[in-house]
């Protein structure tokens, strides 16, 4: 009988000391940033449309926790803003294997940019990058299994 995608990962991880952490920790990373390049490539490196000013509030409301997923409850300042994503990192770093991390935006228009509205269609980075959550985890565990010398 085929070993389904889980297990497959999960048996040689925990023959192996580190190994599974770091899977768990370098793929969450690797989602964050997959993350970033979906939506700079969906947002911020297509022609502002009119009345639309960018700030990259949205991109820098991204926040991590392993309690409860962030809430869409910030408004936009107005005002450019440099993404810093140390915060996601220190959650994910300090994660224990068996912890969820929840990544979400609290940019409090990021549904409607995601979702779309009457006068702008769809962008749903969250979505296309969420579907390629097996392959993540997959790229990383051949990743780690190199370094590993498996």
């Amino acid at each position: 009988m085929a070993q389904t995608f889980t297990a497959t990962i999960e048996n040689w991880t925990r023959r192996v000391i580190g190994a599974e952490e770091a899977v768990f920790k370098e793929s969450a990373q690797e989602l964050l940033e997959e993350l970033n390049q979906q939506l700079e490539s969906m947002i911020y490196e297509t022609p502002e449309s009119e009345g639309y000013k960018r700030t990259k509030f949205l991109q820098a409301s991204l926040m991590a926790s392993t309690s409860e997923m962030p809430r869409l409850s910030v408004d936009n300042p107005g005002a450019s803003v440099v993404p810093d994503f140390g915060q996601i990192e220190l959650v994910i770093n300090n994660a224990e294997l068996g912890e969820t991390i929840y990544l979400g935006y609290t940019a409090r228009y990021g549904a409607y940019v995601h979702y779309g509205t009457s006068k702008m269609p769809p962008r749903q980075w969250v979505a296309l990058v969420a579907q390629r959550w097996r392959e993540i985890v997959a790229r990383v565990a051949a990743r780690v299994k190199a370094r590993f010398g498996l």
